[in-house]
């Protein structure tokens, strides 16, 4: 065999050894080798490559039975950190996690501005705090990956975000002008979708995550992977066309979905029903509770609103399963059900259809996820929140 050859495949294994020891949260040797097929040989020499990177640690399991304590292997959480940042029209989210992809640390910035130079000044600014931060792990901060509310092309470049009216930045590369840190630029609602596949639904191969806030997007997993298009424009479902001649849009077109079916659309509406301005979560979740009227038909509205999308959406791409990611459809008494009911075509084919439990921290935890597994050169990435290893 070749030294190439056997080099590859060593490279294989160690991912594959490193994906199942995450997998799994601890685990011995002898049960690593059963799982992954690998020779207990091939084993202990990968392992004790592991260990002397600190990748990996061990500690002993305590049991009731006579005889040695195993020796369980788990992933040193510590020895690294992953930042994920949510780039939004109004606030920036900031949230650092360790390799495990545990959040430990979240920040919140309010933007007053939309002008690209000075929200650069706030990322690098930021990036380079939690850098300092995490200099005296071991591998420090293994990489930065910030989720934008845009198009955003294959090669990282943003081509458009209409609520900053932003186009064609290098952001990445601004911000590696600055920084010796590992920078990705992806679109929210894909790292959204990446969340939901690595923290909840494990075994979904074809998903789609719909982000329902400041606008829509779609994040679509097809067999697994990510559903970028020809360019990385694909998913853009939020300025599809619903209402022919409808309200104006940003994106330069008329009666786009994310007019009458995001949360931003549906709070301006009940604002201007209501006569009032800045009402909150709180405020509708009053509403609901007091049967008010106006508010229920808006929400009615609302739902019939979301299911033509969803309607559309189905039939183009036969999902096994739908994720809506929406705090205001929390709010709402059986919203799955009501918007379920709308969805009553006989060609419309779907299995599941969810409202998201991880919510606004769908896009930070996709991107912390997304930089433990480029660090890790790993191949599939199974994470679960509550991992306290």
């Amino acid at each position: 065999m070749a030294t190439g050859d056997a080099a590859y495949i060593k490279q294989i294994n160690r991912r594959l050894i490193i994906s199942k020891i995450i997998e799994e949260g601890m685990i011995s040797r002898a049960d690593l080798s059963k799982i992954t097929n690998l020779t207990r040989a091939t084993i202990s020499v990968q392992v004790a490559d592991l260990l002397e990177e600190e990748l990996i640690v061990e500690s002993q399991q305590e049991h009731h039975h006579v005889g040695r304590k195993p020796i369980m292997l788990s992933l040193n959480r510590h020895a690294g950190y992953a930042l994920g940042v949510d780039l939004d029209y109004k606030q920036v989210t900031f949230t650092l996690s360790d390799l495990s992809g545990t959040p430990i640390q979240t920040e919140v910035i309010e933007l007053k501005s939309s002008h690209y130079d000075e929200i650069l000044e706030i990322l690098t600014n930021q990036i380079k705090a939690f850098n300092k931060q995490c200099s005296e792990s071991r591998f420090g901060l293994i990489g930065v990956v910030i989720g934008v509310h845009g198009i955003v092309s294959k090669n990282e470049m943003i081509n458009f975000v209409p609520q900053h009216k932003w186009e064609n930045k290098n952001l990445k590369k601004d911000l590696e002008k600055e920084l010796n840190i590992n920078i990705h630029i992806e679109n929210n609602a894909n790292l959204c979708s990446f969340a939901e596949k690595v923290y909840v639904r494990h075994h979904s191969e074809n998903l789609i995550s719909i982000s329902m806030y400041s606008g829509i997007g779609l994040g679509i997993l097809i067999n697994g992977d990510l559903l970028k298009g020809y360019h990385g424009y694909a998913g853009e479902m939020g300025h599809m066309i619903i209402v022919p001649d409808g309200k104006p849009c940003n994106c330069g077109n008329l009666g786009c979905w994310e007019l009458y079916a995001s949360e931003a659309s549906f709070f301006n509406q009940l604002e201007e029903l209501h006569q009032k301005q800045g009402i909150t979560y709180e405020d509708v979740k009053m509403l609901i509770k007091d049967e008010d009227p106006v508010t229920c038909d808006h929400l009615e509205r609302f739902i019939q609103y979301v299911a033509i999308g969803l309607n559309n959406i189905i039939n183009l791409l036969n999902p096994e399963t739908l994720v809506l990611n929406s705090e205001l459809l929390k709010l709402y008494p059986d919203a799955i059900d009501k918007i379920k009911s709308n969805l009553i075509s006989s060609v419309s084919y779907y299995n599941e259809l969810f409202i998201s439990d991880l919510g606004k921290q769908a896009a930070v935890m996709g991107a912390c996820a997304f930089a433990i597994k480029d660090f890790l050169e790993i191949p599939e990435l199974r994470l679960t929140l509550n991992n306290q290893n």
